[in-house]
């Protein structure tokens, strides 16, 4: 298996921190987002969403972090992703209710409007009003993840047994790194980031998006606080 990813995007990262903390056997070739490589072939012809991560198993090509990290939790029998009807459902729900209000409202319209120029909204009136908005909108969200994902005595997203929606959900989360964020406001939410962050493969997936942080440090951000 080959994995087609960018240790910068947040959408790689739970996958690359799955793969390394359940030890499977899988490659992992970089696209390099920087030069657009993802905007091109041969990169397009397996994915012309032009979006990482893509993964390669044989002669089967899958796209998109939610749909990988479950099939790679099938394929290796992992407990991350349970068998059981209800059980299966309820991480499904966590990850798509990741996947959209809060990764839209979180990622989209605050982080990545401050970080990538490509996402910058013109003119400044616009830019401001999106990143006002953003900001609003998390305090909901982030609301949302700590009292009742976590707020019911939950280690995890979806009970006290790690699965597949807490590597979505903690790499989504931590990508407020690149605006100085932090969780104080939300125990619930930190204490989860404390334990997803204390996994061993965790330094080393997120080394390149913390360099990046590093470089953006000192930058007036509308953040979290």
């Amino acid at each position: 298996m080959k994995l087609h990813a960018h240790k910068v995007s947040t959408t790689s990262r739970p996958v690359l921190l799955f793969i390394k903390d359940n030890k499977i056997d899988c490659e992992f070739v970089e696209v390099d987002l920087m030069t657009g490589e993802h905007m091109k072939p041969p990169f397009t012809d397996m994915n012309p969403s032009k979006q990482v991560p893509v993964l390669q198993d044989g002669d089967f090509v899958l796209t998109e972090s939610s749909s990988i990290l479950k099939y790679l939790a099938e394929k290796t029998g992992s407990p991350t992703y349970p068998k059981d009807l209800k059980a299966r459902a309820r991480v499904n729900e966590a990850m798509d209710w990741l996947n959209t209000g809060f990764y839209r409202e979180y990622g989209y319209h605050l982080i990545y409007p401050q970080v990538f120029p490509n996402h910058e909204r013109t003119p400044d009136v616009a830019q401001q009003a999106t990143l006002e908005w953003g900001r609003s909108q998390c305090d909901h969200w982030l609301g949302v993840l700590d009292q009742h994902w976590l707020g019911k005595g939950n280690a995890y997203l979806c009970g006290n047994e790690k699965t597949v929606a807490d590597y979505m959900g903690a790499e989504f989360t931590d990508a407020g790194c690149l605006i100085g964020a932090n969780y104080n406001k939300y125990p619930n939410v930190k204490r989860w980031m404390d334990s997803m962050k204390s996994l061993p493969a965790w330094s080393e997936v997120n080394d390149v998006a913390y360099g990046f942080a590093e470089s953006l440090k000192g930058k007036p951000f509308v953040t979290i606080q």
